[in-house]
């Protein structure tokens, strides 16, 4: 480890160093998906019929928002969030079915340092476990990492979410800990589960997430012959 002049560890070099570009509002295409900006106009009809499958809500119950009381409730949400920034929402596009099933953003950019989180996701039913589901996620993350440069890409959820804490554990996450009382969300506490990939781990989740969707991993009927972790060795 590199120490200074008063021999105190000070952490590896980072040389050539310059603050990140901010996510373009561009399409991510892939073969399964297409994940591209959330437009009103094109998505928020789509977005009202797939997330209304959700019958009893369960899908919103993780999320400081939602569930909406109606349609128009939920329309006005998208209206709102689709201007945002930071988060930077996008809508998921089911390949096969050309409409889009869900919705995930770029939240918490921190151009200067390189790290980038992941969430508001929120997936239809209809989108859930399917190999879109998980090529939007390898999309967002090639971007991060292959386009933009990013250092860290960051994973947080409440830690009492097991279906998260499972999905960012198979798409190659690492856990980092529990930060204890982080919020309080809808009236209740929240302990917040991070979770991270590093550029350095990229090469090898690239290349894992690329055999995984390949044609010939799945069946006439679509299900996996190998599943993403045994990609992942």
């Amino acid at each position: 480890m590199p120490q200074n002049a008063l021999d105190q560890e000070i952490g590896e070099p980072v040389p050539d160093w310059t603050p990140r570009p901010a996510p373009p509002r561009t399409a991510m295409i892939g073969r399964y998906c297409r994940v591209e900006p959330l437009d009103p106009a094109r998505h928020a009809a789509d977005l009202e019929a797939a997330m209304g499958e959700d019958r009893d809500g369960r899908g919103w119950t993780y999320l400081p928002y939602g569930p909406f009381a109606a349609a128009t409730d939920y329309r006005a949400w998208v209206e709102r969030v689709a201007t945002s920034e930071d988060p930077l929402f996008h809508a998921v596009i089911d390949g096969a079915s050309g409409k889009a099933a869900g919705v995930a953003s770029y939240l918490r950019i921190d151009r200067p340092n390189g790290a980038i989180e992941v969430g508001h996701i929120r997936f239809a039913p209809r989108l859930q476990r399917t190999v879109a589901a998980t090529e939007a996620m390898a999309l967002m993350m090639a971007r991060v990492f292959a386009e933009l440069g990013y250092r860290r890409y960051e994973w947080k959820c409440n830690s009492l979410n097991a279906a998260s804490r499972s999905a960012a554990l198979r798409l190659g996450f690492r856990f980092e800990g529990i930060f204890r009382q982080a919020m309080v969300v809808k009236g209740h506490n929240r302990d917040t589960a991070w979770y991270s990939v590093l550029d350095s781990e990229w090469p090898a989740l690239e290349h894992a997430f690329a055999r995984w969707l390949e044609p010939t991993n799945f069946d006439a009927s679509g299900r996996q012959r190998d599943s993403l972790r045994a990609r992942l060795g």
